[in-house]
């Protein structure tokens, strides 16, 4: 009686079908991966893009330097020291602030 295993021959046609198998394989993970990232980026880009009024209307000789975003109420700065505060809905200017310097 034999204790070694006999080495069995390798068909070429089982090795090509299996190289073949693993690199369907592994171009279908890549493919989906990317198909994933995709999918994220443009379904979270989307979520955290602010609500921003569509025209703002600022009284004449006023220049926006910044603008802020709150609950109910968006503000802009001006170039003239003066915050103007508007109803998010409507767009009315609710409150001007001086800046004092």
């Amino acid at each position: 009686m034999k204790n070694s295993p006999e080495t069995q021959p390798v068909d070429p046609a089982l090795v090509k079908y299996l190289r073949i198998l693993v690199t369907v394989l592994t171009v279908t993970m890549i493919l989906g991966f990317i198909v994933i990232v995709v999918l994220f980026v443009t379904r979270f880009s989307a979520a955290f893009k602010p609500d921003l009024p569509d025209t703002i209307t600022l009284p004449d000789g006023s220049t926006p330097t910044a603008f802020t975003r709150g609950d109910g109420w968006y503000a802009v700065v001006t170039g003239d020291d003066k915050i103007l505060i508007f109803n998010e809905e409507t767009g009315e200017l609710r409150q001007t602030i001086a800046i004092e310097n």
